[in-house]
């Protein structure tokens, strides 16, 4: 037995989407670092084509945007056409776009409801149907294809916020990876869910009061509410994601982990 490169990704092939910043920018820049070549895609192209750009001269290789809504099954069908423009296979998706929405309960509006909706469950089923005869190439039996759908915890305990929605959406994304799985095993594609705890991205920030600043703002006072004592970093994601997606993680199937420094089991 070699177990020497029991987690290389080197070589591989991956989209993330959600991928211009936040945990999905994370993701892309592990996967970078370890050889892979690496779409991201997000809704506002001028910020997806700057975060590609910046992650391919920090951390080598290729980095491409690739710009799309995933809201609607026109813009899943438009962003995996394009893809299959340029690879004949796709070894890695992570399906990290996603959205939120706050409100007391009395006004929590159906507008707040559909988006979150549309762009956490709708788009991760969608996009992931689309890319399926891509993913249908790069796996076998040795090395399956890989599909890492981001979750929460909000998906398996209440939240301390009003977001009704993106709770309920993230639940949806678990079982929704069940689903998946059950299907796709077969067909050399391996499903998995990652649920994130805390860490420092644009949407905790806005729930936390520093307005969507991720840098100078004060995160040890959150991290001290975490059993681990801190929020999460891009090595914490990353190299879960990393894990998944090597031949280290080809027997775990259809399960929803947590990163969350503990604060669901610990609980």
């Amino acid at each position: 037995m070699d177990f020497s490169q029991l987690f290389s990704i080197s070589g591989k092939t991956a989209l993330v989407t959600g991928g211009s910043r936040g945990i999905g920018e994370m993701i892309a820049a592990g996967f970078l670092a370890s050889g892979c070549k690496v779409y991201i895609s997000s809704r506002k192209a001028d910020v997806c084509e700057a975060t590609a750009a910046r992650l391919a001269r920090e951390y080598g290789g290729e980095c491409i945007a690739l710009p799309a809504d995933l809201s609607t099954v026109v813009g899943a069908q438009a962003l995996a056409a394009e893809l299959a423009k340029r690879e004949q296979r796709l070894d890695i998706l992570v399906n990290n776009a996603g959205a939120s929405w706050g409100a007391p309960i009395d006004e929590f509006p159906e507008n707040g409801w559909d988006k979150v909706m549309d762009t956490n469950v709708k788009g991760v089923f969608f996009l992931t149907q689309k890319l399926l005869p891509l993913l249908r190439v790069a796996g076998d039996a040795d090395d399956p294809a890989r599909v890492i759908n981001i979750g929460s915890v909000d998906g398996l305990q209440s939240s301390q916020f009003d977001v009704f929605s993106y709770g309920a959406s993230k639940a949806a994304v678990h079982h929704l990876t069940r689903f998946l799985a059950a299907h796709l095993t077969r067909e050399n594609i391996i499903c998995n869910a990652i649920a994130p705890g805390p860490f420092p991205t644009w949407m905790l920030s806005t729930g936390v009061g520093f307005g969507g600043a991720t840098e100078d703002v004060d995160w040890e006072s959150v991290g001290n509410a975490n059993p681990r004592g801190r929020v999460g970093t891009a090595e914490d994601i990353a190299g879960l994601a990393i894990y998944l997606c090597s031949r280290a993680g080809a027997y775990v199937v259809g399960e929803t982990i947590c990163c969350d420094g503990g604060s669901v089991n610990t609980a």
